[in-house]
């Protein structure tokens, strides 16, 4: 995934202040031990003077020097052991005084072996999420879908729409909670008001939580900043717009809400496309929330768009009467 440094940069201060954070909380925990158990500290500068000491002999070789290798580790443990029995002995759990990270990989400074870290990817991912998922209120949880606002009879094509609904629900659950950014793209169609746009939000924020990053953006907005990125005159609105755009198409997760709201130009149907089909061939996942029909669908946008829309996502019809009026 292309990355912003913007972002980057503050992820890495994040994770610095938490290894900050990490660092002072060590510290207090040393200072309080040595005020109470003074031979601790005794014991840890025996121990600094021990690594001195085996840095030295490690320089040199020879029967002597190895004897006095064999004698300096035994005095080593000895001392750890003394030291831990002192502070369990005080009802401090054996590790009160080590280092302390949040991420025993990297040790928080987010790469191991020049490579970025999962730690510091997730705060960089959070961070996306954060910007580019500005319809998220925070509160969405499947458990809140509430099935009953849903008609418990058959409509007039046969189909139950509480039942249909809780299929739904339970898939987008699942969806959710599996996501490995390998699974297949969606899209939620139906009229307003039956919880497409709630349901995009609890995937969104699961997904999200478990360390992807998620764009969570309206149609108008997204393909606004597309046509932003072309023709603004603008350089900061420009700038600002490209590095939106970049994120569009490399996040883990792209949800687009309510499609066939946005103004109908040359310039959004062109944006769409780009959208659609640089995702789809980068094989990042994509949902979108639509009120229109497939066949409404095929009216309003081009046949190649249309094309990839209804053959390579995976399609779920949402039945009921609008919750909102309810």
């Amino acid at each position: 995934m292309a990355l912003d440094g913007k972002l980057l940069a503050l992820a890495r201060k994040q994770l610095e202040d938490i290894r900050h954070h990490n660092e002072d909380a060590q510290a207090a925990h040393r200072q309080e031990v040595y005020a109470r158990l003074p031979r601790v500290q005794q014991i840890d500068t025996a121990l600094r003077g021990q690594m001195r000491e085996l840095a030295g002999l490690t320089l040199w070789g020879g029967k002597a020097v190895s004897e006095d290798l064999a004698k300096l580790e035994a005095e080593n443990l000895q001392l750890q052991q003394e030291r831990r029995t002192l502070i369990t002995a005080a009802g401090y759990p054996a590790d009160y005084t080590d280092d302390r990270y949040n991420c025993p990989n990297c040790r928080d400074t987010g790469y191991t072996d020049g490579r970025m870290c999962s730690c510091l990817r997730r705060i960089y991912n959070a961070l996306v999420t954060q910007q580019l998922s500005t319809l998220l209120r925070g509160d969405e949880r499947f458990s809140k879908f509430d099935l009953g606002l849903y008609p418990d009879l058959p409509n007039e094509n046969g189909n139950n729409p509480r039942e249909c609904m809780a299929i739904i629900r339970d898939f987008c659950e699942a969806y959710a909670r599996q996501f490995d950014g390998r699974g297949p793209n969606l899209a939620f169609s139906g009229g307003p008001g039956l919880g497409k746009t709630f349901l995009s939000a609890c995937i969104a924020k699961v997904v999200s939580e478990n360390g992807w990053s998620v764009a969570y953006d309206s149609a108008s907005a997204c393909l606004g900043a597309f046509e932003k990125e072309r023709f603004s005159r603008d350089p900061e609105e420009k700038s600002a717009a490209v590095a939106t755009v970049r994120q569009y198409l490399s996040c883990d997760l792209m949800i687009l809400d309510d499609l066939g709201t946005e103004m109908s130009t040359p310039a959004a149907q062109s944006a769409l496309y780009t959208l659609v089909n640089s995702r789809l061939t980068a094989g990042k996942q994509t949902i979108i929330s639509t009120n229109l029909s497939e066949r409404e669908l095929e009216q309003q946008y081009t046949p190649q768009i249309a094309s990839r829309l209804l053959g390579e996502y995976q399609w779920l019809h949402f039945l009921g009467t609008d919750i909102r009026r309810r």
